[in-house]
């Protein structure tokens, strides 16, 4: 679903051209080929920018550009209409890179910082916080524990949570790139290893990286993990021996949290 936290009428299509790669690898999955196409077309620096940037997107790029066009050229104002298209399809992915003030505004990040404190113990902690994003969860650990390493891809978030950090004199807090899939530390690193929004796109190689950076007694926190249903990635976190509990997100319902103490071989 599409979000609106960005008036895309306002941005060029070259806004494109600040996505990380692994934003990039996204989407096939999140803009219709047919804008995108045109879309493309008049933008043939973004394309280059998509095939150098991720190769991985060629093929994608190739079919893409087969398409069966109109018989006529597309006009200024269908090619913009294309342009607006896919901005609004990427419109969360393009507020991390160009304004992330606004993610940090959402209503729903003013959940009760007790959800998570509740859970465990961060004092004198090394924490791992994947996703970071702008810091909500990285920020609450950061008051008591010993290190938070906020684990982040999107450069642009990364310096803006480096910035927060700074403004509100944590000194513990360390932002480094990285994804759920590859987090960038040794095995049994961290006594808290956790995330927020970032759960569920590849469960079984995700929980395994989690599982491996925790140290045994350690705990891993999905805060939230997931809406408040009983959906697939309930069911793979309970079938791993998560504990979870609802939590009240603002504006936004009920969701779920979930929490697991890490013993060898589990």
């Amino acid at each position: 679903m599409a979000l609106n936290w960005l008036d895309v009428s306002l941005l060029s299509f070259n806004a494109l051209l600040l996505f990380e790669r692994v934003q990039l690898s996204w989407l096939p999955a999140a803009v219709p080929a047919s804008a995108l196409a045109v879309a493309l077309q008049a933008n043939p620096a973004v394309e280059w920018f998509l095939r150098h940037k991720c190769p991985d997107l060629n093929n994608w790029l190739d079919e893409v550009q087969a398409q069966e066009g109109p018989n006529q050229p597309a006009t200024p104002g269908e090619i913009r209409q294309a342009e607006e298209t896919i901005l609004k399809a990427v419109n969360d992915w393009l507020v991390y890179v160009v304004e992330p003030a606004l993610y940090d505004a959402q209503p729903f990040l003013q959940w009760d910082s007790r959800e998570l404190t509740s859970l465990v113990d961060f004092r004198g902690k090394t924490v791992i916080d994947v996703g970071a994003g702008t810091g909500r969860l990285a920020l609450t650990a950061a008051e008591t524990a010993q290190a938070v390493f906020a684990v982040e891809p999107v450069a642009n978030l990364c310096h803006y949570l480096k910035q927060k950090a700074r403004r509100a004199g944590f000194q513990n807090l360390f932002v480094v790139d990285g994804l759920i899939t590859d987090i960038p530390f040794p095995d049994a690193f961290a006594g808290v290893t956790m995330g927020g929004h970032v759960f569920g796109d590849e469960p079984e190689a995700e929980y395994q990286e989690l599982a491996r950076v925790t140290k045994p007694g350690g705990c891993v926190i999905l805060c939230p993990g997931n809406s408040d249903s009983d959906n697939d990635i309930h069911h793979f976190l309970a079938a791993q021996g998560f504990q979870w509990a609802s939590f009240l997100e603002p504006e936004d319902g009920m969701k779920r949290k979930y929490w697991k103490t890490i013993n060898r071989g589990t």
